[in-house]
């Protein structure tokens, strides 16, 4: 078994497999900033099959976020039992919105994927991958100077994260309203409905 076997393995249940580390982990990460750049993965097989390259350019960086309800927007028309301004489930999951401010922060690189790194009561951490588009190394090199090319992908949810946002991770039956997006496909019908 290759040594990537066992860290995944680990990583399916790293409460048990992990215990002591997991929680010396999240203790210091707790005392660490929101966007923190990291020097190596925490979770080596899961970055390498990302895309992942320990190189010039390629940068990793750790994202908290706040674990919490997400309130609703406040309802102006009355108030009604219904409108549950206490409790909001989100159009994006917490992944894209890491994502998202990762890419906010370092300006000049574009994101290529992320995964899950960690949790607890309070927070999630999500490690995300990011490419300097500008960088000689990226551009040369032919897995990743295609994203020199792309703007403001996790703005537009092209990563993995944020096609599933936008439910492109299914396919066929029950996925016909998705594709290309649930927006055309909302203009698509009012053009044939009004003309």
């Amino acid at each position: 078994m290759s040594a990537y076997k066992y860290i995944r393995n680990a990583w399916k249940n790293p409460k048990e497999n992990l215990n002591e580390i997991w929680k010396e982990r999240l203790v210091q990460w707790r005392k660490e900033p929101a966007t923190v750049r990291i020097s190596h993965p925490t979770r080596l097989d899961k970055a390498r099959s990302l895309g992942y390259k320990a190189k010039q350019g390629i940068i990793l960086v750790r994202q908290r976020l706040n674990r919490s309800k997400r309130m609703r927007d406040f309802d102006v028309s009355g108030r009604r039992p219904k409108t549950f301004r206490h409790r909001r489930i989100s159009a994006m999951n917490y992944q894209f919105i890491a994502e998202q401010r990762a890419s906010k922060k370092y300006i000049n690189c574009e994101v290529l994927n992320s995964y899950y790194a960690g949790e607890d009561g309070m927070h999630f951490w999500f490690e995300i991958i990011l490419l300097d588009k500008n960088h000689p190394a990226v551009l040369a090199d032919k897995r990743y100077s295609w994203i020199s090319g792309q703007k403001g992908r996790a703005f537009r949810g092209l990563t993995t994260a944020g096609r599933r946002t936008r439910g492109l991770m299914n396919k066929g039956k029950g996925a016909e309203k998705f594709r290309p997006s649930k927006n055309a496909v909302y203009m698509r019908k009012a053009r044939k409905q009004y003309g």
